[in-house]
């Protein structure tokens, strides 16, 4: 008796259109979606999958943030963190920091990044801001990172609430430059307000 009734329910899904199917089928597995833009700024898991957007900014390609590097038109701000020197290290130890290659001609201002900024390291990032702006809130910003690193998305925004009205943000950062094969040099951060 359970046979007739086995037969009847694989009739019944078989007479249900392929398009009907796939579609059941896709409502039924989770969506992969970008991520949106947070009303404030990013405060944990950096290293993640960014949104395509920065409301106000300009978000650049490689071969945009190419052709504003070449045409010198605009100054190219890294924000990527820089592990600080151990305070307790034992005497004698060597400490190296990590090397950091970027897009020539930028100016590093490592930790600027972060979703919360004490006093001290957001004073930092307005006064390299303003040198790298030459004092003009209306020049050309481009703020960068890494590949999937929030820091350079928070640091476009908050150079936006400072008042930064031509602010463009590099998503893929030194990754997608190197992928592009395109030169870097050695960089040295911005002396920092704890130095």
């Amino acid at each position: 008796m359970r046979w007739p009734l086995a037969a009847a329910l694989v009739a019944a899904v078989l007479a249900v259109p392929a398009s009907a199917q796939q579609d059941s089928a896709q409502q039924d597995l989770p969506r992969q979606q970008e991520p949106f833009e947070p009303e404030g700024y990013r405060t944990d898991n950096y290293r993640a999958p960014v949104p395509a957007t920065l409301e106000g900014a300009r978000v650049l390609t490689t071969a945009e943030a190419e052709a504003i590097w070449r045409a010198k038109s605009g100054a190219f701000i890294d924000v990527l963190p820089r592990a600080p020197k151990p305070k307790n290290l034992p005497a004698g130890t060597v400490w190296r920091d990590a090397p950091r290659r970027n897009i020539p001609g930028s100016i590093w201002l490592p930790d600027t990044g972060y979703g919360a900024l004490p006093a001290a390291m957001d004073d930092y990032f307005q006064r390299g801001l303003a040198q790298a702006s030459h004092g003009d809130k209306a020049a050309l910003l481009v703020l960068y990172c890494l590949a999937d690193c929030w820091m350079s998305w928070n640091a476009a925004k908050r150079a936006l609430a400072y008042g930064y009205a031509n602010v463009a943000w590099y998503p893929d950062g030194t990754d997608g430059w190197e992928r592009a094969k395109l030169p870097t040099e050695d960089a040295q951060p911005e002396p920092r307000p704890e130095q």
